[in-house]
């Protein structure tokens, strides 16, 4: 079978980052606990945890050694616990994620209302509205009529929304007749790569696969995309997960993944597919 590969996908800069802090990190203190799952990827998870990061889901769980906090971030809450706590802390939040933070932190100190566009439920997005009082997620249109008042506004975005959502969502928020707005681009430019090129690739091809974690919010955007364009697109988290029917027929095939995907679960995937 023939199989084409997106130009543009696997591991952004921010979750390579994330993982090779963790390793270090490992390396050095032994017992390292990780604040959620340091990415969406069940299989470096897994992996990660042979070599002693073990996750949790509350600092409560966490008596004493380092703590790493995730590449998504954490609350500002949360951050003050742990230090309150006593416990060593290795950052891997993404350096998008830290700015935007910094960023929604200014804002309300500046009187503007936050409004966060995207998925309220994603540990990214609690991350950053965590360092806000005055702050409103805005997952869809379904929750423009929750949006109300006529002050101060400042409009960020989760980083691995498309920019055809955020800017359906800013035009439908500017005629809702706020005194001030203040729009910041918090879009990941290499998220946005991915998509173009995913997109590009599903317009030619007779099947697309998109790989990556089931709970990743920027492979879950791909997927959504390419499907518009290819009614023939499969969400799948590796090889084992291929359902042979899918390919029956089809001559030409295309591939990408998310940003927390490993090359070797791409370069397995497309190796097998080739000798079908």
């Amino acid at each position: 079978m023939e199989v084409l590969v997106a130009e543009k996908c696997g591991f952004c800069r921010g979750v390579t980052d994330a993982i090779t802090l963790a390793k270090e990190t490992l390396k050095e203190k032994g017992e390292v606990y990780s604040l959620g799952p340091i990415i969406h990827n069940a299989d470096v998870v897994n992996e990660l945890a042979k070599e002693g990061l073990e996750t949790v889901s509350s600092i409560d769980d966490i008596k004493s050694a380092t703590i790493l906090i995730r590449s998504h971030g954490a609350t500002l809450e949360e951050i003050q616990k742990i230090k309150s706590k006593g416990l060593d802390i290795t950052d891997a939040t993404c350096i998008l994620v830290k700015r935007i933070q910094k960023i929604c932190q200014k804002l309300n100190e500046d009187g503007y209302k936050v409004v966060m566009l995207g998925d309220r439920e994603h540990p990214e997005v609690k991350a950053i509205v965590g360092f806000a009082t005055d702050v409103q997620v805005i997952g869809g249109l379904e929750d423009l009529d929750t949006l109300t008042g006529r002050g101060k506004v400042g409009i960020l975005c989760q980083t691995t929304q498309s920019p055809g959502f955020f800017g359906k969502m800013v035009g439908e928020i500017v005629k809702r007749g706020f005194s001030e707005l203040k729009i910041i681009n918090t879009l990941c430019r290499e998220a946005i790569k991915r998509q173009d090129s995913a997109v590009q690739l599903c317009r030619k091809v007779d099947v697309m696969f998109v790989l990556g974690g089931l709970h990743s919010a920027n492979t879950i955007k791909l997927a959504e995309l390419c499907k518009k364009h290819n009614n023939q697109t499969f969400h799948l988290q590796n090889w084992d997960e291929l359902d042979i029917n899918t390919v029956s027929g089809k001559k030409l095939a295309g591939v990408t993944a998310g940003a927390s995907t490993p090359d070797r679960v791409i370069n397995e995937f497309v190796d097998k597919l080739r000798a079908i």
